[in-house]
């Protein structure tokens, strides 16, 4: 499979995201450091939005095939200027997360990272599992054994442990 970082405020969805993908019981976890997995880069919320910190961004996304921006349904504002993806030299993804959550304008964010120039967009729930296969099909590549068969085995809804104000 391609390789992917993602990227995207605290918050937002980045690590509850990982563990969907791996197919992983749900629970809140703070990445407090840039954590590599199999072909998960997830990074801290703090490294997008500190200055100083964004250039280690910057230097891990040539460890990745593909970099995922990810924008939370319930921002109220865009944290990626217009036409930020041109300064990438990966494929950059757009990611619209928590697309379930009562609050949440999925379309004001699909259309904040089109803004960006993330090409394609995927809205995905980690919750429910919607738009997870979407993701996977796009990173697979030829010969690639995915952990299901199926969008139905990929989408269903996780187990969800606690969120990130505790048990559920």
């Amino acid at each position: 499979m391609k390789k992917i970082i993602l990227m995207g405020r605290s918050e937002c969805g980045k690590t509850t995201l990982t563990q969907a993908l791996k197919g992983d019981v749900i629970h809140y976890h703070k990445t407090q450091y840039i954590n590599h997995y199999d072909v998960v880069i997830d990074t801290p919320g703090e490294y997008a939005e500190n200055a100083s910190l964004a250039k280690a961004l910057a230097l891990y996304t040539y460890e990745a095939d593909v970099v995922g921006l990810l924008l939370s349904a319930t921002e109220p504002y865009s944290l990626y200027p217009p036409c930020v993806t041109a300064c990438c030299n990966r494929p950059v993804i757009g990611i619209v997360t928590q697309i379930d959550h009562e609050g949440g304008d999925p379309d004001r964010a699909h259309n904040w990272l089109a803004l960006a120039g993330c090409d394609p967009i995927f809205r995905v729930s980690s919750y429910t599992g919607e738009g997870i296969w979407q993701i996977l099909n796009y990173l697979r590549e030829p010969g690639d054994v995915l952990p299901w068969d199926t969008a139905e085995e990929a989408e269903h809804p996780r187990m969800v442990l606690s969120d990130k104000y505790g048990a559920l």
